[in-house]
C-alpha cells in the first residue's frame, strides 16, 4: 500500500509540475492565474516536492524576465559610437524593468509562495532576478567610467536623475540580504555619474576661463562663448534636483563680490558663478574692438542676450528678479555709454542754444559740422547690429531724443536762410525726418543700415559723404 500510495503521489506531482511549468508558460507577460499557482506551490512543497517547484518556477520566470530585458533594448555592452541612442532606450527601458518587470515579478513571487518559508521567497526571486538587474544597472556604471566630455552633461544627468527618480523602488523590490549587488550597482552608479558630473562642472568653468579667441564679432553682436555658455547654462538649470544632490556635499568658495542674494541654494550659487566668468571674459573681449562705442555696442548686445536667457528659463528661479533687474540695469547703463561716446561728436555739432539767432555765415557753418559729424557717425555704425529688438528700439529711441529735437529747432530757424545764400547748395542735407529715416535704418548689421533707399540725399551720403540736394 506504501509503494502504491507512492507512486500515485509520483504521478499526481508529476501532473502538478506540468500544470504548473504550462500555467506558467502560458501566462508569461500577465500572470492571472496567481491563485492556482500559489495552490499548485503549496500542494507540491507540501508533499516535498519543493525541489521541482522551485526549479520549474526559476526557469519559466527567468527566462520571461530575460525576454522581457532583451525587447527592452537592455544591453550592458557600450558602442560609444551609438552611445546616445543606447542611452535613450536606456533611459525608457529603466522605467519599465523597475515599475513593471521586476516590481511585477516581486509581487508574483510573493504571492506564490506566500505559504512557504522567506527563504524560498528570497531564492526564487533573486534567481529570476538578480543577473538581469546588474546587467541594467552595469549601463550607467559603465557609461561613467568613460571620458568625461562637456557634450556627456545632459545625459550623464538623465541617467542620473532616472535612477534616483527610481531609487525608492530599487530599494524595496531588491530589499534581500542577497538582493545587495543590485542595490549597490544602483548606488555605485549614481556615485560615479555624480562624480563625472562634478568633473564636467569644473571643465566647463575652466573651458570659460581659458578661452583665448580674440576674434571680434562683426557689428558687435552676440559672441558665440555667450551663445553656448548661456544655452548650456539654461540647460543645466532644468537639473536642479539631480545638481542639488550632486553637488550638496561638495560646496565652493563663494567669492565675496557675490551678493548674498544669490545663495538660495548650492546649484544657484555655482550658476550664478558661471555667469559671473562668463561675463568678466566678455569684458575682456570688448577691449579687442578699436572703436570704444562699438565695444559698450558689444557688452549691452551680449549681456542684453545672458539676461534674455536667464528671464526665459529656469535660471530665473535660481537667480530671482533682483539679479535681472540689476542686469538689466547695466544692460542700459553700457547702451548710454554707446550713446555718449558714439553720437557725442554729433550733439556737439549743433549749437548750445539751437533756436538763437546767429548769421547766416555762423548757420551755415553749423550745418556743416553737423553733416560732417552725423555722416562720419552713421557711415561706421552702419554695419553695426543689436540683435534684441527692444534694446534695438531703445537705443533708436534714446539717439533721436537727444538729437533730434536740437537739430529741428536748428534746421527751422535757419535753413531758409542758408538756402537762399549763393553758393550754399548742398550745406543743408538733411531734413529732421531724414535723420529718422537713417536711425530707423540702424543695427541691422551691413545689409540694414546704408544709404541706398530714400531721397537722393540719403544716397549721396554713402557715396561721397557730401553733396546732395538742399532743402
Amino acid at each position: 500500500m506504501l509503494v502504491r500510495a507512492q507512486s500515485l503521489m509520483q504521478k499526481a506531482m508529476k501532473r502538478l509540475e506540468k500544470e504548473f511549468y504550462l500555467i506558467l508558460r502560458s501566462n508569461r507577460e500577465h500572470s492571472v492565474a496567481m491563485a492556482d499557482l500559489n495552490a499548485i506551490a503549496h500542494c507540491m512543497i507540501g508533499a516535498g516536492y519543493t525541489k521541482e517547484c522551485v526549479k520549474i518556477y526559476k526557469i519559466i520566470r527567468k527566462s520571461i524576465v530575460d525576454e522581457g530585458l532583451y525587447r527592452l533594448g537592455v544591453d550592458r555592452k557600450l558602442d560609444w559610437e551609438a552611445v546616445d541612442s543606447k542611452i535613450k532606450t536606456w533611459l525608457y527601458a529603466v522605467k519599465v524593468a523597475v515599475k513593471t518587470l521586476f516590481y511585477g515579478e516581486r509581487l508574483l513571487c510573493d504571492h506564490v509562495f506566500s505559504s512557504s518559508s522567506p527563504a524560498i521567497r528570497e531564492s526564487c526571486f533573486v534567481e529570476v532576478v538578480r543577473e538581469g538587474a546588474l546587467d541594467l544597472f552595469g549601463f550607467p556604471e559603465n557609461f561613467a567610467k568613460g571620458k568625461k566630455t562637456l557634450e556627456k552633461m545632459f545625459r550623464t544627468l538623465d541617467i542620473y536623475e532616472a535612477i534616483s527618480d527610481l531609487w525608492p523602488d530599487i530599494e524595496s523590490i531588491f530589499s534581500f540580504e542577497s538582493t545587495a549587488a543590485v542595490r549597490n550597482r544602483a548606488i555605485n552608479s549614481l556615485i560615479k555619474l555624480g562624480d563625472a558630473v562634478r568633473t564636467m562642472l569644473a571643465d566647463l568653468e575652466n573651458s570659460i576661463t581659458k578661452d583665448a579667441s580674440k576674434i571680434s564679432v562683426p557689428g558687435g553682436g552676440v559672441h558665440p562663448l555667450t551663445r553656448y555658455v548661456m544655452n548650456y547654462i539654461s540647460f543645466l538649470s532644468d537639473y536642479s534636483g539631480a545638481l542639488s544632490d550632486i553637488v550638496a556635499d561638495f560646496p565652493m568658495e563663494v567669492p565675496a563680490s557675490m551678493p548674498e542674494a544669490y545663495f538660495s541654494s548650492p546649484v544657484s550659487v555655482r550658476l550664478a558663478w558661471l555667469i559671473l566668468i562668463l561675463l568678466c571674459k566678455l569684458d575682456g573681449k570688448a577691449q579687442f574692438y578699436r572703436d570704444v562705442p562699438l565695444s559698450y555696442l558689444f557688452l549691452a548686445n551680449n549681456l542684453r542676450y545672458v539676461v534674455n536667457k536667464v528671464r526665459t528659463s529656469s535660471l530665473k528661479f535660481h537667480l530671482g528678479d533682483e539679479w535681472i533687474e540689476k542686469h538689466d540695469a547695466k544692460v542700459r547703463q553700457y547702451a548710454a555709454n554707446y550713446e555718449r561716446v558714439g553720437w557725442d561728436r554729433v550733439m556737439s555739432s549743433l549749437p548750445a542754444n539751437a533756436a538763437a539767432a546767429m548769421t547766416v555765415p555762423e548757420a551755415a557753418e553749423w550745418f556743416r559740422k553737423f553733416n560732417s559729424a552725423f555722416e562720419e557717425a552713421y557711415r561706421k555704425q552702419s554695419s553695426w547690429v543689436v540683435p534684441d529688438s527692444r534694446l534695438r528700439d531703445e537705443i533708436k529711441i534714446s539717439v533721436a531724443r537727444k538729437i533730434g529735437p536740437a537739430y529741428r529747432r536748428f534746421y527751422e530757424r535757419n535753413r531758409a536762410a542758408v538756402s537762399r545764400q549763393a553758393g550754399s547748395h548742398g550745406i543743408v542735407r538733411y531734413a529732421p525726418d531724414d535723420l529718422e529715416n537713417y536711425w530707423s535704418d540702424l543695427f541691422y548689421g551691413p545689409s540694414g543700415g546704408s544709404f541706398s533707399s530714400g531721397s537722393s540725399s540719403r544716397s549721396s551720403v554713402s557715396s561721397s559723404g557730401h553733396g546732395g540736394s538742399s532743402h
